[in-house]
């Protein structure tokens, strides 16, 4: 399993050619308290930093772009119901959907943890 980043503010838990996909606890602070989200369809094709999903809060709506390119396999059913888990658990049981990756090596493209952790210090 690895997990990489966004620029965006997006994680892909990579593991093997499946990808988990989700905004990370930095983006859930930025937006405050998230009220609503809209999923891709299931068997959606989605390209790599092309906008995926949509997450609303309070102060904003914003597009989600996901880190990497594939067909959708699964969504979080729970989220739309409860979008508050994204404030509680961005990295954990809030992920949005999974993908299965048409272009692996599109993940040498994103950010490693320690780089992304070295990025957001920098905002």
């Amino acid at each position: 399993m690895t997990i990489k980043f966004t620029k965006q503010h997006e994680w892909a838990k990579i593991e093997g050619d499946t990808a988990t996909i989700g905004i990370t606890d930095y983006a859930q602070h930025q937006l405050g308290d998230v009220v609503f989200v809209d999923l891709p369809k299931m068997g959606a094709v989605v390209k790599q930093f092309g906008a995926a999903a949509v997450v609303e809060s309070v102060k904003a709506a914003s597009d989600v772009y996901t880190p990497l390119s594939g067909a959708v396999v699964a969504i979080n059913d729970n989220l739309p119901a409860n979008p508050g888990q994204i404030n509680q658990s961005p990295m954990g049981t809030a992920w949005f959907f999974k993908v299965k990756l048409s272009n692996p090596a599109e993940a040498d493209a994103l950010l490693s943890e320690a780089d992304y952790q070295a990025y957001i210090k920098g905002l």
